[in-house]
């Protein structure tokens, strides 16, 4: 039987009690997520004096796009923007280059310690990255940098030394997700370009890694939405305020004595626009990485 009845018209599908509860608690869901958001929004719209006159439980006499402007001057966004583009950027790229070398070599390469390296990569996202502030901080200030790549000689307080803790703490987990994925890929693929001729390394550009465009998506959108929203490593291991990401300009809007949530709330919606735009143009290949592979590996 198929979906479809005799005439070609579909089938309707009955009405359940599960599939009623299955609707009601997504749309709950739903609601619960955006609210948040739709609740920011709202107040980004209201101007100050209105919120202390009728407080933030009322409906404004006026709105407009005043805070939005506001908070991107105030917040000097656009700047911050190229700050956390110069880290979030480059950090991607060698994450997901480095992470799919490691995985194919693991997938790929028959070897008797590939399971003990993807177990040490994979381990390596248990590690609490608090627990490491100490050590880390004092090698930051201790391992030299060659001046074209650091002002100061070091890995502290450098768009390099941000990158790299990056690309470390990213790794592991992205090679534990596109392993898993390669591992879905017939191994026939392989045979067939060594037969004719090609070379690991000419098997891994041309033939696996085109393959494996989903999930490179899914995680480029995954990693680009953590490094961007980064603000623990930025505030750790930068000195200078003109280095530091878009998520400090955030923090700045935040007073001694008086902060104004208008304006923090319109910051927060431009920082967020970014994040959105990847995912929208990722957003078939996202939903491509997160199912392909899932039930496989």
């Amino acid at each position: 039987m198929t979906a479809t009845t005799m005439a070609g018209r579909p089938r309707k599908r009955r009405i359940t009690r599960s599939r009623v509860a299955l609707h009601a608690f997504l749309i709950t869901m739903s609601l619960i997520w955006i609210f948040p958001l739709a609740w920011a929004f709202f107040t980004a719209l209201r101007p100050l004096a209105d919120t202390i006159t009728h407080g933030y439980l009322s409906w404004p006499e006026h709105l407009n796009f005043q805070n939005f402007i506001d908070g991107w001057n105030n917040a000097n966004l656009g700047y911050y923007y190229i700050n956390t583009l110069i880290v979030a950027v480059p950090a991607v790229i060698i994450v997901l280059l480095l992470a799919s070398i490691v995985a194919f070599a693991l997938t790929r390469v028959r070897s008797k310690i590939n399971l003990f390296l993807l177990m040490m990569f994979t381990a390596g996202n248990l590690l609490p990255p608090q627990v490491i502030i100490v050590p880390l901080y004092r090698l930051y200030l201790l391992i030299p940098i060659p001046k074209p790549l650091s002002d100061n000689g070091l890995l502290y307080d450098q768009y390099i030394g941000i990158i790299l803790i990056h690309v470390v703490f990213q790794l592991g987990f992205c090679v534990f997700v596109l392993s898993n994925y390669m591992r879905t890929l017939p191994r026939e693929l392989n045979e067939a370009a060594l037969v004719d001729g090609a070379s690991i390394l000419r098997t891994f550009r041309s033939v696996v890694l085109p393959l494996c465009t989903p999930a490179l998506a899914a995680l480029g959108t995954l990693e680009f939405t953590f490094i961007y929203n980064d603000f623990f490593w930025a505030l750790l291991l930068m000195k200078s305020g003109s280095k530091r990401p878009i998520t400090s300009a955030l923090n700045n809007l935040q007073g001694q004595f008086f902060t104004n949530f208008n304006i923090l709330a319109a910051a927060a919606l431009l920082v967020a626009i970014p994040t959105i735009v990847v995912y929208i143009v990722l957003q078939r290949q996202f939903i491509r990485g997160l199912t392909l592979g899932s039930t496989k590996g």
